[in-house]
């Protein structure tokens, strides 16, 4: 039973400030300096991991073709590889962070949740940045996806030919360029075109008050999460599984979306902590942390888990075509992947599951804060170890690039949700569950 305290105004509006908008100018002409100085020395053969192919070649037992860079194809590395495989890792972080926030929102309304009400306004603004990165990818992919995704050369579909790939033949039906582009396309249409809408429903029912646009919303919000059960596995091998092409998993689609959805949980709680400390949301009381903290912890141990079962039975089968995904990232090219692998696992399972064990550790937001960006820190390097073996292979690294790409889409991204932010009351003031989640305790 909810105790009996006052509740503070739920007028509340976000102001993204001159200052904010320059710190975060200032930050990516930083991170474009950065890029360009990696370039730079990129350019100039500095910077990057040239370890002999021996090692590599002995642990791939011959399927260095399906697995390694375009380079141990028989295609010439290019410096400015790493420079798109570096937009590539961000790209898919960012997407993944941005359509979190209308999943969340979906399952929430789908659940007819009340808890979450007072900040949902934080997770509605997180999928605006999806256009972006739409562009972005698309760009990408027809600037540089020759270089990034094996599949795309021709001559692996010449029967007879030097470079003909039976394997990779056999899946040109669903691996083509034309059918590629239509699919990201859908994906970016659909998931921004779905949250507009509920987003609309949301601003509307501010202003109108009722529950017909929230009837409107819990029905959409169902549709995205009709489309998102698809979708979040589809893309997932799209973008990063078919950089592997010969390589395969049938959970990589749940691997994804859960290192996307826990993601998209830090960043959630991160900026309503920090909304808090700046003295706004003042309606979310600790039982909110609480719940979010629980979240997070929750699916940590949930992609924990999937990590594992993956894992687990391409292990156990022990065959070279599947176990190679694996070598590469213990023992590959010189064991340059090997720290970002383990790293990838202590601050994404284990830093999480320990510092959010306790009750007051979910209520108490310095702790949720660090918990946060482990997980956010974390899953970066999830990405990076699933997509950058495939793409420049041993010429990969951390240097100018790696920090200056991530400066540059984490203040794009930054930018995006100010600004959605201050678009609207911080509080959904006239929605049906907000006095419930006014109340809530737990």
């Amino acid at each position: 039973m909810a105790h009996t305290h006052s509740i503070p105004s739920v007028d509340e509006q976000f102001e993204f400030t001159a200052e904010s908008k320059r710190n975060l100018t200032i930050g990516i002409v930083a991170g474009v300096v950065l890029v360009g100085i990696g370039a730079f020395l990129a350019a100039k053969g500095v910077g990057g991991h040239e370890h002999a192919a021996a090692t590599h070649g002995a642990a791939a037992h011959g399927h260095e073709a399906a697995h390694g860079a375009a380079a141990a194809e028989g295609h010439h590395y290019k410096w400015t590889t790493r420079l798109w495989a570096n937009v590539w890792v961000n790209s898919v972080y960012f997407l993944g962070a941005s359509v979190i926030g209308m999943f969340f929102i979906a399952y929430n309304y789908l659940a007819q949740a009340g808890w979450s009400a007072v900040f949902k306004r934080v997770p509605e603004a997180l999928p605006a940045f999806l256009p972006v990165i739409g562009v972005v990818m698309l760009i990408t992919f027809f600037v540089a996806g020759h270089d990034l995704f094996h599949w795309t050369h021709e001559g692996l579909y010449e029967v007879g030919g030097p470079e003909y790939d039976p394997i990779i033949a056999g899946k040109k039906g669903f691996l083509n360029t034309p059918f590629f582009v239509i699919r990201l396309v859908i994906y970016f249409v659909a998931w921004y075109w779905l949250w507009r809408v509920v987003r609309n429903y949301s601003l509307k029912e501010d202003l109108e008050g009722g529950t017909e646009y929230y009837e409107k919303s819990i029905k959409y919000g169902t549709a995205f999460l009709v489309v998102f059960a698809v979708t979040s596995s589809t893309s997932a091998w799209d973008l990063v599984m078919s950089i592997d092409t010969h390589w395969f998993s049938t959970m990589f689609g749940w691997y994804t979306l859960a290192s996307w959805h826990v993601t998209g949980l830090a960043i959630i709680t991160l900026i309503i902590v920090n909304l808090k400390e700046k003295g706004l949301l003042k309606a979310v009381n600790a039982s909110h942390l609480h719940d979010l903290g629980k979240f997070m912890f929750a699916f940590s141990i949930f992609w924990a888990y999937v990590w594992f079962a993956q894992f687990m039975l391409i292990y156990y089968a022990n065959l070279p075509e599947e176990t190679i995904y694996y070598r590469e990232r213990f023992s590959g090219y010189g064991g340059i992947y090997k720290a970002p692998f383990f790293i990838n696992l202590l601050l994404c399972f284990v830093f999480p599951f320990l510092v959010l064990m306790t009750r007051d550790a979910k209520r108490t937001p310095i702790i949720l804060k660090i918990a946060c960006w482990g997980i956010i820190v974390g899953h970066y390097f999830d990405f990076y170890t699933n997509i950058m073996p495939g793409t420049v292979g041993e010429h990969g690294g951390f240097g100018p690039i790696e920090f200056g790409m991530i400066l540059i889409f984490a203040c794009a991204f930054i930018w995006s949700v100010s600004t959605q932010l201050a678009k609207a009351n911080l509080i959904p003031k006239n929605h049906p569950m907000l006095e419930e989640s006014l109340h809530h305790d737990i």
